[in-house]
């Protein structure tokens, strides 16, 4: 009797880990999961990290809580800058959590690891931190789109600017990972084809406190334009220890190749004023980035970032293309966002290209002088907008496999 009863309790335990295993399986089909995968702790975590989070439940609000019938949530995590902790994050989600997009994914040799994951896996990545203009070149991806900014959009207008401007000899200084690669490759072809030269170049360490060595060769280079082929904390100690060189006060130009707003107020404008870049966002530029920034500093005490604010556009964007397509299937999906156009507080007449890039305008900014400024985030002033069609690489140009043509 004692064996019977335990068959018997075996039996009914089983059926209720059966029973529990399905009711999971019933509430987790009824979720739509967000996962954000970000730099929490290192030297992008204030231009991305929980700022990134609080975009995406920006996102969430703005569309309802539900699509399809499902609740929409968000879960995120600290990469480390880190591709190998990033990829088993990012595969642990889509296998094991039910994870539908992932989002985010600043550092650009993070971004191509779990772009790798998410198109073997066949999920939707909505790249926004990440620069590389590989990640819709040779790296691309079908189920992927890098909607704030690229390397080439970053670099082109720039110098483009500064070469008709007479700054025709150029020095880079640029950090050694896959970014900086693409950000210096992309600039210097720029510059050559606006009638520049590059005289010289050198790579450093990623997340380096100490420039001064590098310093010195541009400094003593016959260049005059020294270009900061980096981003995050690299570029906050690179172009203050340049100001403390003297360079920012000699015959040189310094021109800031990407740059993050929360660097810059951080640095304060007597360290960058004066400097052209060109971004794809600015909190000030329009009533309605002016009411996105409301909503966003009201949650982090800081005005948005582009990335934080791409990723408020595409989470947006997505959930409608999956309201539109009825389905969550990738894609089915991704049709949807390619044929919707953009017309958001981020961009307008944005487009979607059958090689993962959205193409919106970029604009080419200047640091505002110190007597300028009317306060902490007051820091740009517009100079001009590019076109998205003439900011961005052209479709062919990128040697993306996916496009036919």
């Amino acid at each position: 009797m004692a064996r019977i009863r335990r068959a018997l309790a075996a039996r009914c335990a089983g059926a209720m880990l059966a029973l529990l295993g399905a009711t999971a399986a019933r509430a987790d089909g009824d979720v739509l999961r967000i996962g954000i995968i970000t730099d929490m702790s290192g030297q992008y975590s204030e231009g991305n990290g929980e700022g990134s989070v609080a975009a995406a439940q920006i996102a969430v609000e703005d569309f309802g809580p539900t699509v399809l019938g499902k609740r929409i949530e968000i879960i995120s995590a600290d990469h480390q800058n880190k591709p190998d902790i990033a990829s088993t994050i990012v595969r642990n989600w889509l296998d094991t959590k039910g994870v539908d997009v992932v989002a985010e994914g600043v550092n650009s040799a993070v971004a191509l690891a779990v772009q790798a994951v998410t198109r073997e896996r066949n999920k939707i990545f909505l790249i926004s931190g990440a620069g590389s203009s590989d990640l819709t070149g040779k790296s691309c991806s079908p189920t992927s789109i890098q909607w704030t900014y690229d390397t080439y959009a970053s670099s082109n207008s720039t110098a483009k600017a500064l070469v008709a401007r007479g700054a025709k000899s150029w020095f880079f200084l640029t950090a050694d990972y896959a970014f900086g690669h693409a950000l210096e490759r992309d600039a210097s072809r720029a510059v050559e084809a606006a009638g520049g030269t590059v005289v010289g170049k050198v790579r450093h360490p990623f997340n380096n406190p100490d420039f001064s060595s590098f310093l010195l060769q541009a400094q003593s280079s016959p260049a005059q334009v020294v270009a900061l082929a980096n981003a995050g904390s690299d570029f906050a100690n690179a172009i203050k220890q340049a100001h403390e060189f003297g360079l920012s006060h000699s015959d040189k130009i310094m021109a800031a190749l990407q740059v993050t707003l929360t660097d810059s107020a951080s640095l304060g404008l007597e360290v960058v004023q004066g400097a052209l870049f060109t971004d794809s966002f600015y909190w000030d530029r329009t009533p309605e980035t002016r009411a996105y920034a409301e909503r966003f500093y009201a949650r982090r005490k800081a005005m948005p970032t582009a990335y934080q604010a791409g990723v408020t556009s595409a989470l947006t964007h997505y959930l409608k293309a999956v309201q539109a397509a009825g389905t969550t299937e990738s894609a089915a999906v991704m049709a949807k966002m390619r044929e919707t156009p953009v017309d958001d507080f981020f961009a307008h007449g944005g487009k979607v290209r059958a090689d993962g890039r959205m193409v919106h305008d970029m604009y080419l900014m200047r640091f505002k002088k110190p007597s300028q400024s009317k306060g902490r985030w007051d820091l740009y002033e517009l100079v001009a907008t590019v076109p998205g069609d003439e900011a961005f690489r052209p479709l062919g140009e990128g040697g993306c496999p996916y496009v036919k043509n």
